[in-house]
């Protein structure tokens, strides 16, 4: 790896956990000041409807059974050109536009379900410009019938949720033309899809503002928060509160329907929603309310316009400093846990002049099996359509609905536990994150090597390597293998397994049992440095060993062994780790890689590799 590679990662992976400042920086916290104390989570169950005539379970089964034709115009394909397209796509790719139409409308429930969880506002405004689409398409349909309009895609684009980026859907065009689709049959299905969403429309348009069981919850709480403040180590009276929601027609909802609540009560508020801001104080725009509303945190010590309540979208749940404020209020729970404990470290941070912070929930319901049967059925469903979808006996030369299951079931733990701590990034698998590696150590004495020989190591070929013993705690007899994967994809939403890729460092033990796998990189170093730092001339006795056990390097059997089992340890995390993403990420055109892809031998780079022996 070049040096540029270390000065870039350097330059950007300064994520931390809690544990690991408290571990690695003790000194500097003392200079600078201590985290705040976490309070338990406050748990909260507002009633969607005041008069309670409506069931959040019976409404999340039926929007499990909306069928949605107006995203599926594949099952109504005439034309024997477009059947044949699919079929060759199917063949060419194992994935074709009915498979995509399946897992679009499997998100698109998904998105309903979690607008229900947020606010009947947003699952109603989501509802009626879902109607007008289908208003729209049987409209061009008829228009078509009539010979008014000449022959035009079927085009029927979803709603993005733009400040959800899992909620993201790729707005391709539909590849059919009018004239290659069973119209009649299509139409029929869209007017029973708008009788059922009109009906469920009906349903929730009845929950008004003086109905909304949340909205009058949120305001107690913000009364309360105004009339009994809490008070930093500065003595300063604190009635901040930052409130987040996963959508923007939420975010709006509560703007407008908080500001008088807001005057009575003396607060300033704001909002910030993507590119959408607004606010009762100062200028609208997002660095000023963001200022505004912890000024202390970006050195303003004399702010006039200081915002005391904050609605957001998760477009701020990563990297900004709001630890002016102390209490993190979630008006809807992300299906990620990781979100969750992202919005909360907007207040949880160093040095903060706060005794302690705080986080408040609202949930659907108190019956928590409940709430995660109803959200991981879809989950589950649509990942397991994708996954089955390529057209592949056995795409993974395993069961993937059992390692898909695995990964809901980890994020439903992670949610119980939510109920009762607020839990630290590196307590969750949901992919590779740099706080969880603390690479930072080893990439700055690598940089340092790399400036100083840097003539010597572009010299070096790959596949050289080395034998070392262990000292102390000798770690057992086996091979460290540095590796990197040719041609490896540079798509960002592809994740993978080791934080370091397209590089991967594995410790195997000689019995082929991997100890330190490739999502393991820090593990693999440290071991790597407690047996070769300082080790500057061969070790002749063991070199002499090796050459005796391999015959001069002819008999490397052992080895290519061990690099093979290496080789399909990565390709098994990989895969893993992908399928962990399946109905997660919102990728409308993201397909799990079928076992023929699965990277071999020759598709890997042996960079250099540390025997670890005893004599």
């Amino acid at each position: 790896m070049g040096a540029d590679f270390f000065k870039l990662l350097g330059g950007v992976s300064i994520a931390r956990s809690r544990r690991q400042i408290k571990h690695f920086y003790a000194e500097e916290m003392d200079r600078i000041g201590q985290f705040p104390t976490r309070h338990q989570p406050n748990n909260r169950y507002p009633l969607t409807d005041l008069e309670d005539e409506l069931s959040y379970k019976s409404l999340s089964e039926q929007i499990e059974r909306f069928a949605l034709s107006i995203y599926r115009p594949s099952s109504y394909v005439t034309s024997e050109e477009a059947k044949k397209r699919l079929a060759d796509e199917k063949k060419k790719l194992r994935f074709n536009q009915a498979d995509r139409e399946r897992f679009l409308i499997g998100m698109i429930r998904v998105n309903f379900l979690k607008r229900l969880e947020s606010s009947a506002h947003s699952l109603t405004e989501t509802l009626k410009r879902t109607i007008g689409k289908i208003d729209d398409l049987l409209e061009k349909i008829d228009r078509y019938g009539q010979n008014l309009l000449l022959d035009e895609r079927a085009d029927s684009l979803p709603d993005d949720d733009e400040d959800d980026e899992e909620f993201q859907i790729n707005r391709a065009r539909t590849p059919y033309h009018l004239r290659e689709l069973d119209l009649p049959r299509w139409k029929k299905d869209l007017l029973k899809d708008k009788k059922t969403l009109e009906a469920v429309y009906e349903r929730v348009s009845i929950i008004t503002p003086e109905r909304d069981g949340k909205l009058r919850e949120i305001k107690a709480h913000i009364r309360d928060r105004a009339q009994h403040p809490t008070t930093d180590k500065d003595g300063r009276i604190n009635r901040k509160l930052l409130v987040f929601s996963t959508f923007k027609d939420t975010v709006e909802y509560l703007y407008e329907n908080l500001t008088d609540l807001a005057s009575e009560l003396g607060l300033n508020m704001a909002m910030v929603s993507g590119d959408v801001t607004r606010t009762t104080s100062g200028a609208n725009n997002f660095n000023a309310i963001l200022t505004n509303f912890a000024p202390r945190a970006h050195g303003q010590t004399n702010s006039t316009d200081e915002i005391d309540l904050l609605l957001a979208t998760d477009c701020i749940s990563e990297g900004q400093n709001l630890q002016d404020c102390d209490t993190v209020l979630n008006y809807d729970i992300h299906w990620n846990p990781v979100r969750i404990i992202q919005r909360f470290g907007r207040i949880d941070r160093i040095g903060s002049r706060n005794h302690s912070v705080r986080m408040i929930n609202y949930w659907p319901t108190k019956d928590m099996e409940v709430y995660l049967r109803l959200q991981s059925r879809v989950q589950a469903r649509m990942a397991l359509a994708d996954a089955t979808a390529s057209g592949d006996d056995d795409p993974l030369n395993e069961d993937p609905s059992e390692q898909i299951q695995m990964e809901l079931n980890f994020r439903d733990e992670q949610l119980k536990k939510m109920h009762e701590e607020v839990l630290d990034l590196d307590e969750l698998s949901d992919g590779v994150v740099m706080s969880d590696f603390t690479l930072d150590y080893f990439f700055a004495q690598l940089l340092r090597y790399l400036e100083q020989n840097k003539a010597e190591l572009e010299a070096m070929p790959y596949g050289a390597y080395a034998v070392t013993d262990g000292e102390g705690d000798t770690p057992q007899p086996g091979v460290i293998f540095f590796l990197r994967q040719r041609n490896a994809s540079t798509d960002k939403r592809e994740k993978r397994a080791s934080p370091i890729h397209p590089y991967y460092a594995v410790y195997i033990r000689d019995n082929e049992y991997i100890r330190y796998g490739c999502a393991n990189a820090r593990q693999v170093l440290e071991l790597f440095e407690s047996v070769a730092l300082g080790k500057t001339e061969p070790l002749q006795k063991l070199c002499d060993q090796f050459d005796r056990e391999t015959q001069n390097g002819q008999d490397m059997d052992h080895y290519d062994k061990l690099l093979k089992a290496v080789i399909a340890h990565i390709g098994g995390e990989d895969r893993a780790t992908q399928i962990r993403q399946l109905g997660i990420q919102g990728q409308r055109d993201f397909r799990l890689p079928a076992k023929s892809e699965k990277p071999g031998n020759a598709d890997f780079d042996l960079i250099t590799w540390l025997i670890i022996a005893k004599a």
